[in-house]
């Protein structure tokens, strides 16, 4: 993933496909129909604790040819339209800093990473609506600049579920969706029949738009400004068949967002509502070429988030196997 600094970038693209616009007070209404507060003793592992031992054994049997296929982005160090905080990464020992045998070369990683050059998981404590964490926690009384006391990622641990990918090119018969399309609830339910799959209780569900496959044909483009994600109206089915993790190409949300002054709905309803964690800016084309030639479209997913106290989120490379 790099782009050419010196190249003038393209314009965002239009965005007449995300709608429609919703206002305000129907938003509430669709927060306060999908939230599970007060549902989980460990209420900052939020819906991750629908996924139980046996999850993980129904997720395993689904492993059939042992193909492994990761998602996570190449480490982004070159600033471009869609990577406005470069991660970091420098030698800091050429085997030149300690005794001489053996040489040891050491390197130092940083990053901003809640952006979009980087996969990445939103834990719980990444989103507060209304002043107000999942679960009703005071977003001012458990986060601070020493980090989150309550929806921290380490709080999360490691992840293991059936996955599923929503391929809607592969549906459509496109190479990717327009940035600013939506992607509705009967969206859903067309790519659950096309593709042979049905989300179910624990499942974490994929949304691959064909992002980086636009990217790579097209150059890069400000996803703030335009990308294709889900429309507020698939969250509700979503909320109904209890999954655990929503994860996209994108990073969840259509955008520009249908909703008047929330510039990020989906998270809101995900994280803060139904305590749903969020896998932004995966690279999915791999996962469909494999997912097309195995002619299936669930598999075992398995999510390790850095172990990091106070951690709003961390890079992470999820990893898929069929």
């Amino acid at each position: 993933m790099t782009s050419r600094p010196e190249e003038s970038p393209p314009p965002p693209p239009a965005a007449p496909g995300n709608g429609p616009s919703i206002s305000r007070q129907e938003f509430d209404g669709l927060f306060d129909a999908v939230r599970t507060w007060g549902r989980w003793a460990s209420a900052d592992r939020g819906a991750w604790n629908r996924v139980t031992p046996g999850h993980v054994q129904r997720a395993a049997a689904l492993v059939r040819t042992g193909v492994i296929v990761p998602m996570a982005l190449p480490w982004n160090t070159v600033p471009g339209p869609d990577n406005g905080k470069p991660a970091l990464h420098y030698m800091s020992d050429l085997g030149d800093v300690e005794a001489p045998e053996p040489a040891t070369h050491k390197d130092f990683i940083a990053v901003d990473y809640h952006g979009k050059g980087v996969s990445h998981l939103d834990a719980l404590s990444h989103i507060a609506y209304r002043g107000q964490l999942y679960d009703g926690r005071t977003a001012r009384e458990v986060v601070d600049a020493g980090g989150a006391r309550f929806g921290a990622v380490a709080a999360l641990g490691p992840l293991v579920t059936k996955g599923v990918l929503l391929d809607l090119p592969a549906v459509l018969g496109t190479d990717w969706l327009e940035p600013g399309r939506a992607v509705h609830a009967q969206d859903v339910l067309a790519a659950e029949k096309a593709l042979g799959v049905t989300i179910g209780e624990g499942d974490a569900v994929l949304l691959r738009s064909g992002h980086f496959r636009r990217r790579a044909a097209l150059g890069a483009w400000n996803p703030d400004a335009a990308s294709a994600g889900f429309h507020v109206d698939a969250i509700p089915l979503l909320a109904d068949r209890g999954i655990a993790l929503i994860g996209a190409d994108g990073d969840s949300d259509v955008r520009p967002s249908p909703v008047e002054g929330l510039h990020s709905p989906v998270h809101a309803l995900a994280i803060t509502a139904m305590g749903v964690p969020l896998l932004d800016n995966l690279d999915l084309e791999p996962l469909s070429a494999a997912c097309a030639d195995a002619g299936r479209y669930e598999f075992l997913l398995a999510v390790a988030p850095l172990n990091i106290p106070g951690g709003t989120g961390s890079p992470v490379n999820p990893v898929a196997v069929l």
